[in-house]
């Protein structure tokens, strides 16, 4: 169990930093009118997916533990709650593939900078918070 939760701690950090990247390529594209290429959906893909992995992980490991004895706080509920809707908003960037450029820019950036807000009031309300 408590490798599951290790991996859980290391995988967001890999997704602030992915999140960092994207933010700063993203911003840059939609202020220069840049074409939203291979590497602007590659990161909005590697967002995306690093959030369903670490969701799966972290539901791994809530209903692992719960089940196991430590059950279920509401802590870990409202957690769990507030990182899937987070997951569901940063999915969002992608429905725009059919529009401009510039459309498809401000929505990816939109939806990372929401979820990013979510991630950090989800990751807040746990105890031990961001030092976990």
């Amino acid at each position: 169990m408590g490798f599951v939760l290790m991996v859980h701690s290391l995988v967001r950090w890999v997704i602030v930093i992915v999140a960092v990247i994207a933010l700063v390529r993203l911003a840059l594209g939609w202020r220069r009118g840049n074409v939203f290429g291979g590497m602007d959906r590659g990161l909005v893909s590697g967002f995306t997916g690093l959030m369903d992995l670490q969701t799966l992980l972290g539901l791994v490991y809530l209903f692992w533990s719960g089940l196991s004895g430590d059950g279920f706080p509401a802590y870990r509920i409202l957690h769990a709650f507030i990182m899937i809707a987070a997951v569901a908003v940063a999915h969002l960037g992608a429905r725009s593939s059919g529009s401009g450029d510039a459309v498809r820019y401000r929505n990816a950036l939109l939806s990372i900078v929401a979820a990013l807000a979510l991630v950090v009031v989800g990751v807040a309300i746990l105890p031990q918070g961001w030092l976990g």
